[in-house]
């Protein structure tokens, strides 16, 4: 059940609030202080040893701006765009398997060239992001989105007409780059509109997004090809981007704290809806909590190395570092999946199409029930040590030991998946019935993937002025790592065989787990250090810029 808002919040205690802001809150709409205090039961006159009350029900009076104005209707049908957004990129990726063969006979070319289409298609996940997250957080969701989508589109739509190989290799690498950046946005959305109390649950949905292309799209992509064509799967993408840009571009609004802070400054040009400027037209739109204006932003040329300088800083790399792990071992389990079951039990296409579902059944019952365990976890750890959650202006992460509340749920998750990921190696290599393999794959996808969507949220917590850049930077460590990891894991099976190969991944999260409780331990420290060196850099600059001005 979903904590309820106060709609009169109580105060408790004489503490004063803090002069800072809460949790994501930009300095646009700046005019309050935060709303998150610390409550100790000896300043509640409670005896000693005696537990407060639920930290949900104290809530200091508000003195500032809310974290989001968007109503919770509206906050549920922006995450739904963006849910239905990430599946794009996983989908696009994993349709095109299917027609690998037949696109090569109707070309007149080798599956080896075909098979070049999925590299550079790769290279381009990798890197799309990085651009698109950084002018996603630069001009705003909207107009990144809308480009994206864009690309995408007109890429489907020339490869759909294509007749050429060449052409083949150049629209993959758009489509690429159409689909892969709006994976950053995704999350980046979700962080704009959700506090950090109840983000689990929102990127839940986001993740089952992303989780039901890889296991949904090759079945769907070997429908189409042998029933319609391989030229249907690329009709199919350009159907449903437009039926996803449509809506966005009429109704969801601009989300961007940078651009529109907690949803209460008025956009501007491309970052309003088709709606917004109807109406516009007619009547200014008023909203109540506005302030005196848009603020003037200065676009430039997005910077791809932005998601390098997080890469760089010392606790998001230690975190990247093990997120990326996680993700090599799944990512691995599925690229090796059709040709194993194809060696042991000699099944078709369409039956090792079919073989994908309970792994992505696992992925999206991951994606959905972590959000509200990790949820759960954060009440839970503000309960124990006291902090006051404000589910409407956020929380001054400052004081709260955000890595603890995300990364403890890890543990038994991981650890059931790592045994799950041995099972499954030797189960494979004793060759059992296909129910063994099947079972452990719904158990990696439940555990392994669940891990990885949690570390995910962490990632977001950490970043919240530039979320979709870390998010870029994640995906962009993740997919360099993956490409390598695909590259060597055929061979690999057949030097160890399977049962070593798996149970070598499976060992090496172990090996490297001590890297989580580093983050623990001191992750809060590295967190401070890092905002007192961004807040310097923004003194210099005003510094530097009042000099330019006199």
């Amino acid at each position: 059940m979903e904590p309820q808002e106060p709609q009169e919040p109580l105060s408790r205690g004489s503490q004063d609030a803090s002069s800072d802001q809460p949790e994501g809150q930009p300095p646009v709409p700046s005019s309050g202080e935060t709303g998150s205090s610390n409550l100790a039961s000896p300043e509640l006159g409670l005896p000693e040893g005696e537990a407060g009350p639920e930290p949900e029900a104290l809530h200091p009076v508000s003195s500032g701006p809310a974290y989001s104005v968007f109503p919770k209707p509206t906050k549920r049908w922006i995450i739904a765009m963006a849910a239905c957004a990430s599946f794009v990129s996983p989908m696009t990726a994993n349709i095109y398997f299917p027609a690998l063969n037949p696109i090569a006979a109707d070309l007149g070319v080798s599956v080896n060239l075909i098979n070049l289409t999925l590299t550079t298609y790769m290279v381009f996940q990798a890197l799309a992001p990085t651009v698109a997250g950084d002018f996603g957080d630069m001009a705003g969701r909207r107009p990144a989105f809308i480009v994206c989508f864009t690309i995408y589109v007109f890429a489907n739509l020339g490869l759909a007409l294509q007749n050429n190989y060449a052409a083949l290799l150049v629209l993959r690498m758009l489509q690429s780059a159409g689909s892969s950046g709006t994976l950053s946005m995704c999350y980046a959305v979700v962080a704009d509109v959700a506090v950090s109390a109840e983000r689990g649950k929102y990127m839940g949905f986001v993740g089952a997004g992303i989780n039901i292309g890889p296991t949904l799209s090759p079945v769907l992509g070997g429908i189409l090809a042998q029933y319609l064509g391989w030229r249907a799967i690329f009709w199919f993408c350009l159907i449903y981007a437009a039926s996803w840009l449509i809506p966005y571009t009429l109704t969801v609004p601009e989300t961007c704290r940078k651009v529109v802070g907690n949803g209460s400054i008025p956009p501007r040009g491309w970052n309003m809806t088709v709606i917004d400027l109807v109406r516009r037209r007619h009547k200014p739109i008023q909203r109540a909590d506005a302030t005196d204006g848009p603020p003037k932003r200065a676009l430039r040329f997005p910077n791809p190395l932005n998601a390098l300088k997080v890469v760089f800083e010392k606790q998001l790399a230690l975190l990247l570092l093990y997120n990326t792990l996680i993700y090599l071992v799944f990512i691995l389990i599925v690229a090796t999946l059709s040709t194993q079951l194809a060696a042991i039990y000699h099944l078709t296409d369409l039956q090792i199409g079919l073989c994908y579902l309970p792994y992505g059944l696992g992925c999206c019952l991951a994606a959905i029930s972590q959000g509200y365990i990790l949820d759960a976890n954060y009440r839970r750890t503000a309960r124990k040590i006291g902090f006051t959650i404000d589910y409407k202006r956020g929380d001054d992460l400052r004081e709260f030991p955000i890595e603890k509340a995300r990364i403890l749920p890890i543990f038994p998750i991981l650890s059931t998946g790592i045994a799950a990921v041995i099972c499954y190696g030797w189960v494979l290599h004793a060759e059992t019935s296909l129910a063994g393999p099947l079972v452990l794959l719904f158990v990696v996808g439940l555990c392994i993937t669940g891990s990885f969507s949690i570390l995910n949220t962490l990632i977001v917590d950490l970043n919240p002025e530039a979320p979709a850049t870390a998010v870029a930077a994640n995906n962009l460590v993740r997919c360099l790592f993956g490409a390598g990891g695909t590259a060597f894991i055929e061979s690999m099976l057949k030097a160890l065989g399977r049962g070593w190969t798996y149970t070598f991944w499976a060992l090496v999260l172990v090996v490297f787990s001590p890297a989580l409780w580093v983050l623990i331990a001191k992750g809060p420290r590295w967190r401070e250090e890092r905002r007192l060196r961004r807040l310097q850099a923004r003194e210099k600059e005003a510094v530097a810029s009042a000099t330019e001005a006199t």
